[in-house]
């Protein structure tokens, strides 16, 4: 593995203080309060979706298609889209993509091995059932029932499952099918729930912000209360947590299931489920599920949104599921013949060896063993550089990293994002993290203003390509100062602002 040398920390005692920049930093806070004074803000306002007011259109003086608003992309979308006005191609080698919210693709060591090629009968070119080939819907709920219900009464059968095009498409499908009802979800959490709470108007958002001190730990006491004294009815979380990098787990899961039993339905997006990393003393092979502590599984209303993308590490072939009680399953059905019609037929027939139980113990050693080696190899670069990450990721494949520390402006998850562009390197900013279905508020006084989503998703090499860009950045603050930082950016491929 080649070296990388980290250059100097900020604060260190071989290098210049923090004291260094303070005249600058001064004079930027002077004028850099608020989000209309900063360029990078208003690049992501001025595109379509991210405006404050409502209804959201690119322009509305020059509007063709009456009464479309723009939900508003995630943040995997738009940082990409401002990748690609700064020259970046799926295929360049120069570009490190540390946004991109999906892993590795290829082999890794002590995997079983993948085919590259599918055969399938002549029918299955024919549309598949909108819950999903019944022999996958089987397999799935074969492999819930071995993982986490050994011993237990009540089983899922292949009518608690149903296939989905992708967990977009599956948390699509269960929104579409709630009535008017409060729904319950925090901050941080995954970007693409603030479309989902923005575009389904009859699930009414009640946010709780999480607290960094309390290392993003869900609050069951305060979920109580809310479901007491402001009727909440569903409770909308991933778990493991993206961004963050925390997991529920044991008697606390425990209690977060049991809310399903209080006339509360509890959804749970539960993808990086195999992507934890065990504590000295642990051993590799962990994984977690609401399903361990579901009782009755046609009673409880847990519903449970997973598949292929993150643990069996293909994002490509858009093969999830969905799970819960089976009523729940016959109205996905409904849903899904209009929003989507349906996954890949063949490509579901060519899932089902995948969920051998066997095989899942083998796939889920090695990516855990794997992944751990990345995390902590990111870490220890990190660290080098000043930028030490509070919050330890226990699982999924993402740093919170908090700049709050840097200086102004590059202490913001907006601006860092667009500098590191400058170096060839995507990052997503912390502020698609509060999800806001709104966008009502003044961006400097979100939660996750100071933050950036880091991915360890990539191979190593495209990671330590990316790292290396990060140590540029600091290096060249240190060296011009900060005159050079916040502004100049490209607002597209032709140099406009995006629509």
């Amino acid at each position: 593995m080649a070296h990388h040398h980290d250059p100097t920390p900020y604060g260190s005692r071989s290098g210049t203080p923090l004291a260094h920049f303070k005249d600058t930093i001064r004079d930027v806070m002077k004028t850099v309060k608020h989000e209309d004074d900063s360029e990078a803000h208003q690049i992501f306002r001025s595109s379509a979706g991210h405006s404050k007011a409502l209804p959201q259109v690119s322009n509305p003086e020059e509007e063709t298609v009456p009464g479309i608003a723009h939900p508003g992309s995630t943040g995997v979308i738009y940082c990409t889209d401002r990748a690609f006005a700064n020259g970046f191609t799926y295929d360049s080698k120069e570009w490190s993509n540390l946004g991109q919210g999906a892993p590795e693709v290829g082999p890794i060591p002590g995997a079983a091995q993948r085919e590259n090629h599918i055969s399938f009968p002549v029918d299955a070119n024919e549309y598949a059932p909108t819950t999903g080939v019944k022999e996958l819907r089987q397999a799935v709920a074969n492999l819930y029932n071995v993982e986490y219900r050994q011993g237990k009464a009540s089983k899922y059968t292949h009518e608690n499952v149903c296939i989905v095009p992708g967990g977009r498409a599956g948390l699509s499908r269960v929104a579409a099918v709630i009535s008017d009802v409060y729904c319950s979800y925090q901050v941080p959490d995954y970007t693409a729930y603030d479309q989902v709470l923005g575009v389904f108007k009859r699930l009414i958002p009640i946010p709780t912000a999480l607290d960094a001190e309390n290392k993003y730990e869900l609050d069951i006491n305060q979920m109580k209360k809310d479901i007491k004294t402001q009727g909440v009815q569903v409770i909308l979380a991933s778990n493991p947590r993206n961004p963050t990098g925390q997991v529920i787990k044991g008697e606390k899961l425990k209690e977060l299931v049991g809310l399903s039993r209080e006339h509360t339905t509890v959804i749970l997006d539960e993808f990086y489920s195999w992507y934890m990393y065990p504590e000295e003393g642990e051993e590799f092979g962990g994984k977690v599920s609401s399903a361990e502590y579901v009782e009755d599984v046609n009673e409880d209303a847990v519903i449970i949104v997973d598949g292929l993308t993150k643990n069996w590490r293909l994002p490509g072939w858009r093969v999830c599921w969905v799970v819960g009680p089976k009523n729940l399953i016959s109205a996905l059905s409904q849903s899904g013949s209009f929003l989507d019609g349906g996954a890949n037929h063949p490509l579901q027939l060519a899932a089902i060896p995948l969920l051998d139980p066997e095989r899942v113990k083998q796939d889920r050693l090695a990516l855990q063993k794997h992944f751990k080696a990345k995390r902590d190899h990111i870490l220890g670069r990190l660290e080098r550089l000043g930028l030490k990450v509070e919050i330890y990721p226990q699982a999924t494949f993402y740093i919170w990293l908090n700049l709050e520390h840097l200086p102004a402006p590059i202490n913001n998850g907006l601006t860092f994002f667009e500098e590191l562009l400058k170096e060839k390197t995507i990052v997503i900013p912390g502020i698609f993290f509060d999800v806001d279905p709104n966008h009502r508020r003044n961006l400097f006084n979100s939660p996750c203003h100071h933050f950036v989503r880091l991915s360890f998703g990539p191979p190593l090499a495209d990671l330590d390509k990316g790292i290396d860009a990060i140590a540029r950045v600091l290096q060249r603050a240190k060296k011009e100062g900060l005159g050079g930082f916040g502004h100049s950016y490209k607002k597209s491929v032709d140099g406009e602002l995006p629509s």
